[in-house]
């Protein structure tokens, strides 16, 4: 049984920074794709970030280059993303997911098959 795991969320000031957790264990495949993706009230679930462990390719939504990393440690079994000078706009339930294969459809978010709960991200100004 795939399983995903968030953590990490929580409130901060404009300009802050948050570094969210996914640990996920289940996943058979051995090249797959993990993404972060975030969802804010009302709004459309969009791709912020993914790595591929093909080749450790990572791929970022134009929003959030040079702001957020997403890395992984494979012998954690962990996924990550660093959120530094965050703003109000980033503000979202923010979910982790799992593709087998590469992340060559990435932000398609119908492409994941395994999702995790989500942590709230919340940023005031």
């Amino acid at each position: 049984q795939v399983q995903l795991v968030e953590s990490g969320g929580g409130s901060v000031q404009a300009g802050g920074s948050l570094r969210l957790s996914c640990v996920y264990s289940g996943y058979t495949v051995n090249t797959y794709c993990l993404g972060w993706f975030r969802q804010a009230p009302g709004m459309e679930r969009e791709g912020v970030a993914a790595i591929s462990t093909e080749n450790g390719r990572t791929v970022y939504a134009d929003s959030v280059k040079g702001r957020f990393t997403i890395s992984q440690d494979a012998a954690k079994s962990t996924l990550y993303l660093q959120m530094n000078s965050l703003k109000p706009e980033d503000t979202a339930m923010y979910y982790c997911a799992v593709v087998g294969g590469g992340c060559y459809a990435w932000r398609n978010e119908n492409a994941y098959r395994h999702w995790g709960q989500g942590t709230q991200v919340t940023v005031s100004s």
